[in-house]
């Protein structure tokens, strides 16, 4: 892609107009930076990443910066919010126990997803941050590391591998198979997998978002505009099925995170 490529098309490009249908692509995810800040290149992903990060910081701060016992509907919002990946995430995954420590964490980590999940519906953002594979990773890359160090301290260094590897000598003449592919899908697929699930999903749903817009707009020309409307009847399908998938996304990235958490702090048998 050249330079000075960007994600508009030619408004005046119909069907029946003699030119093809502007279908969206990889393109669609690149973008030219805003501003270069001391050789560092600030794109709209970054931008709406860092915006994310103080509304959510700063609607927490709000709702809990002075506390009452009978909370306003703001602090009650907040209250909610908190609990549900407390009690519906991490307690029921790590424990009430071992868990209080961590619910500090998810819950950072839910909004964070959710929220540059929903940038995609927002008009003027219209972009999902976490569609670029970078997120998801650096997100689940802090897991990973977490659930390692987690591992380590609780059982000690032999103790660490053996838990990650399952190593176990009741499993006989295919112990080393299983220590291989327990190695294997713990240390290289399980953060692999953690960050191409959330990337995959946000990637497919904004794409299609964006092709049923573009041909909404391409459709819109004589006999065409009654397939328009069809096709603008499957954005608002799609943007409804999308607002689901973007809050199942978080819940799932959340509850994998926990997931190896009690895995980690799990007694090796």
């Amino acid at each position: 892609m050249s330079a000075d490529q960007t994600l508009a098309f030619d408004p005046s490009c119909h069907i029946f107009t003699g030119c093809g249908f502007p279908a969206p692509g990889l393109h669609t995810f690149m973008y030219e930076p805003i501003a270069t800040i001391g050789g560092f290149e600030l794109t709209k992903p970054m931008l709406l990443a860092l915006l994310g990060s103080v509304l959510i910081v700063g609607f927490f701060w709000a709702a809990f910066a002075k506390p009452k016992l009978v909370p306003g509907k703001l602090q009650m919002v907040g209250e909610a919010g908190y609990d549900f990946v407390r009690r519906g995430i991490v307690y029921e995954i790590i424990g009430k126990k071992d868990g209080e420590k961590y619910v500090p964490f998810m819950v950072s980590l839910f909004f964070f997803v959710w929220v540059m999940n929903l940038w995609s519906i927002i008009p003027l953002a219209q972009f999902p941050v976490t569609s670029l594979i970078a997120f998801p990773a650096g997100l689940a890359l802090i897991v990973y590391v977490m659930w390692v160090s987690l591992t380590f301290r609780k059982h000690g260094f032999v103790g660490g591998w053996k838990n990650i590897t399952g190593y176990d000598k009741s499993l006989g003449a295919i112990l080393p198979l299983i220590v291989f592919l327990e190695f294997f899908s713990n240390l290289i697929i399980r953060p692999f997998t953690h960050a191409v699930r959330l990337f995959a999903n946000m990637f497919a749903g904004h794409l299609l978002i964006v092709m049923f817009s573009l041909a909404s707009w391409y459709l819109l020309n004589g006999i065409g505009i009654a397939y328009a409307a069809t096709s603008f009847v499957m954005v608002i399908v799609m943007t409804a099925f999308e607002l689901f998938i973007q809050a199942v996304q978080a819940y799932v990235f959340v509850l994998l995170a926990c997931n190896y958490v009690q895995g980690a702090l799990a007694e090796h048998h």
